[in-house]
């Protein structure tokens, strides 16, 4: 156990810098503390690693990075002059290479240029009467005016439509805490409610679309701590040396495992990724969207070889042969079938079959089931890149295969095949209530749900807690989220939407900073960050750490920014629900204290009252790591069965079976029992004339989505560019830093390329995130590089989760 304790820590230090300006939305141009401007070098300890110079006094805060990268990194906060200086991190433990320290991430470290830059939102703003969404032009309002606007627009979509028409948008830019965007749900559900979401961005095709219907659930995920001295481990479009970069995250451990432990490591993946750019792990280049047809050429294989686990199939899976079919199914409907050319499309899937397709050399494949079957223990996982694709539901169960076919799940030492496992705390958030309102949509379709949401079903468009919606979306609060105009798919389509105030007729952005998304809101308000208000919160749901991290205002409320629960209080008390919302009045701050000490009285060794907490600043424990163990299930499956529909592990699905039989499809759509290869959407075998490129995307270190991406000293240490093989650059004309336009049948964008072996030809590569930045009176060309201008609206099957990778462009120099 490790306790941080920072409380009465001061010193002199000189301060150059100037004071806030009193912009419409804006902050300041001044970085504070040691860096005067946003155009000059910083000069201060967390990035040269010089202290800053004596004079003025400076005191220190605990808090934490809160965005959605799905770790929380402590942060020691350094203010002078009611102003962040700079950025520390954990160094309590040893800072050997294989212990822990919860070192943040550079965009983390970055914190204070987010919190004090120049796109920092000051005051309420309105959109100015007879301006169309997405012009951009708004005035200045007061606090009253603008809660007395979103109280009556409230009441009167309420009125009008039912409180189905309200819908609250996901909050990605403040989702590692204990607040998040609950106060809305809160203050909406005693008011009757609204229509909520189900999944997310992230992973809802692996997690609605694919592991109810193979394991039940999230079973045998194993950490990377588990992998064994010298283990094989494989991986799908997995990048956690990009994607989960703090101290104590996957990317990290990934790396001790390979150098303490001599992991040999497998990438399978269009891009090199950071992880598979280590000499010693090998890169197998893969075209986008095409995993299954190579988990199918590997069967293949390890059928020929009599390398598959029959014992273990036949004992713990369904489907797989026509022995184990579940009752119903039909003859030859089994993956062994499939694979051998009896099944529902009679091709033989033979490793060359599987190479003409993935472009991975045959002679690779045949070698790589053995390497799989041949190797005990193995540990088989992947990323949140194959499931983003419209053919995504079908390629995460795909690869889920793998471990099962050589039957090294559930083991100790193996994984599920699907994310590799964490551990961590657990915390109830800000309680919300009940909400009336039962029936709940997919998130990525709720431009559709605004479009056309009483059309929208069970069996059209996955509505799930109901048969389907009864009204479309009126009333839209955007809380902490870039997702109106950035971090949604096929954003001119999404404008299109949004702009019509005949479909949502209120739209309100509530935010830190002025993003894209502001100039589609018809009332923009201003927040506190979690660094300037109380809040605590555990570790991050992808950090590899047990402990707590307490935060209290680093600095005063600076201009009329006011946090979300303060703000909502004020909404419910001209909307008559002040004593319930507040439980009698408690503020944010009574809150917090509750919470975590209802928390603490369940975990004795942490501190038991949130004083004690704040003065330690953050709380840490050990973690014993292991093997992972022999699950329950492995040991008596009759007595400890899985949450499916057969209770075993489901190479066929029978409710997979019953959806393609009832489910209204759309045309190219197809739902399969088996992880059969379903090339989907504009595929790597559907490119044209027009359009002969792949287009994929991925997570880049310079900006978590959307946040961070203004803050340029990150920029320009990692910049925002297309990776393009020299192959397809040198038919383009194009070289290493080239601005490019990429086009898709969705639009256009212009981009920096990069030139580089480290991405298969045929297709390019594109990270998300970087602000949109378009005339949307005009031509609507994006010269901000975002990847959502080209990206599709086609959700996936099962899970109508984000299929936005399937895309096919092309690529010009500009």
């Amino acid at each position: 156990m490790t306790n941080e304790k920072d409380t009465a820590m001061s010193r002199r230090t000189f301060v150059k810098g100037g004071t806030l300006a009193g912009l419409a939305f804006a902050g300041s141009s001044a970085l504070f503390a040691c860096s005067p401007s946003a155009s000059e070098p910083a000069q201060d300890e967390a990035e040269t690693g010089e202290a800053p110079a004596e004079g003025a006094e400076e005191t220190v805060t605990w808090s934490h990075c809160h965005v959605n990268c799905g770790g929380a990194c402590p942060l020691r906060l350094h203010v002078v002059d009611d102003e962040i200086a700079w950025v520390d991190n954990d160094t309590s433990g040893s800072p050997e290479f294989g212990a822990y320290q919860l070192r943040p991430c550079l965009r983390g470290r970055s914190i204070r240029r987010w919190i004090n830059g120049e796109d920092r939102l000051n005051y309420p703003m309105k959109r100015v009467e007879g301006t169309a969404r997405g012009e951009g032009k708004y005035e200045q309002i007061s606090w009253d005016e603008a809660l007395d606007t979103i109280a009556s627009e409230f009441t009167r979509v309420k009125e009008t439509y039912g409180n189905e028409a309200i819908f609250i948008q996901e909050c990605s830019g403040v989702e590692q805490n204990v607040m998040m965007n609950s106060p809305f749900f809160r203050l909406f559900n005693l008011l009757g409610g609204e229509t909520k979401r189900y999944g997310n961005y992230s992973n809802a095709g692996i997690s609605f679309g694919a592991l109810p219907y193979t394991y039940g659930g999230g079973w045998a995920a194993r950490p990377f701590h588990s992998i064994a001295d010298g283990e094989l481990v494989v991986m799908f479009g997995n990048a956690p040396a990009d994607t989960r970069m703090a101290g104590d995250g996957a990317g990290y451990d990934l790396n001790v495992m390979r150098e303490q432990k001599g992991a040999k490591i497998i990438v399978i993946d269009p891009r090199r990724s950071d992880i598979a750019a280590n000499q010693d792990v090998e890169w197998i280049p893969i075209m986008p969207g095409t995993d299954a047809a190579l988990v199918a050429g590997i069967a293949h294989e390890l059928i020929a070889a009599d390398l598959v686990d029959l014992d273990f199939l036949h004992t713990y899976c369904v489907g797989y042969d026509e022995e184990t079919l579940p009752e119903g199914a039909p003859e030859n409907s089994s993956y062994y079938a499939y694979i051998m050319g009896t099944g529902y499309d009679m091709v033989e899937k033979t490793p060359a079959w599987a190479a003409a397709i993935t472009k991975v050399p045959e002679a690779r494949i045949i070698e790589l089931a053995h390497q799989i079957g041949e190797t005990k223990p193995c540990f088989i996982c992947q990323g949140w890149g194959p499931q983003r694709r419209t053919n995504g539901d079908s390629a995460s169960r795909a690869i889920m295969l793998l471990p099962q076919l050589v039957g090294q799940v559930g083991k100790p030492n193996t994984n599920s095949g699907a994310r590799e496992g964490n551990g961590g705390f657990w915390i109830d958030t800000f309680p919300e209530g009940d909400n009336p309102v039962p029936a709940r949509f997919p998130n990525f379709l709720w431009p559709e749900a605004i479009d056309h949401g009483h059309e929208m079903t069970a069996t059209n468009a996955g509505i799930i807690d109901g048969d389907g919606l009864k009204s479309d979306i009126k009333f839209l609060v955007n809380y902490g989220n870039n997702m109106m105009a950035n971090q949604n798919a096929d954003i001119n389509t999404t404008t299109d939407i949004l702009k019509d105030e005949s479909k949502c007729e209120f739209i309100l952005q509530y935010d830190v900073v002025w993003s894209d998304s502001c100039n589609w809101a018809d009332i923009v308000l201003p927040d506190l960050t979690p660094q300037e208000t109380w809040t605590w919160s555990v570790q991050g749901e992808c950090n590899d750490s047990l402990g707590v991290w307490f935060g209290r205002p680093s600095t005063s409320q600076k201009f009329e920014r006011r946090e979300v629960y303060e703000v909502c209080a004020d909404l419910a008390e001209r909307l008559g629900v002040y004593d319930e919302f507040t439980d009698g009045g408690k503020t944010r701050e009574d809150w917090c204290r509750e919470l975590y000490e209802a928390w603490a009285a369940d975990n004795p060794n942490a501190p038991q009252t949130f004083d004690e907490g704040l003065e330690m600043g953050i709380y840490k424990e050990e973690i014993e790591w292991s093997d992972g163990g022999t699950d329950p299930f492995i040991e008596d499956p009759e007595a400890n069965p899985l949450e499916t529909a057969t209770g075993k592990i489901q190479v066929y699905s029978p409710e997979l079976a019953e959806m393609a039989e009832t489910w209204e499809l759309e045309e190219g759509e197809a739902i399969c029992p088996i992880p059969a290869y379903l090339p989907g959407f504009e595929n790597a075998e559907g490119v044209t004339d027009e359009f002969p490129l792949c287009m994929v995307g991925y997570h880049t270190k310079a900006h978590t989505h959307s946040s961070y991406a203004n803050n340029m000293i990150i920029q320009d240490a990692h910049h925002h560019n297309a990776w393009i093989n020299p192959i397809d650059a040198e038919a383009r004309g194009i070289a290493n830093g080239d601005a490019v336009r990429v086009k898709s049948a969705r639009g256009e964008i212009e981009i920096e390329a990069r030139v580089t072996n480290r991405i298969i030809p045929g297709c390019v590569a594109i990270p998300q995130g970087m602000w949109h930045k378009a005339d949307m009176q005009g031509d609507r060309v994006d010269f901000g590089g975002c990847i959502n201008t080209l990206a599709s609206r086609r959700a996936t099957p099962v899970g109508k989760a984000v299929g936005a990778h399937s895309a096919v462009i092309e690529v010009t120099k500009a």
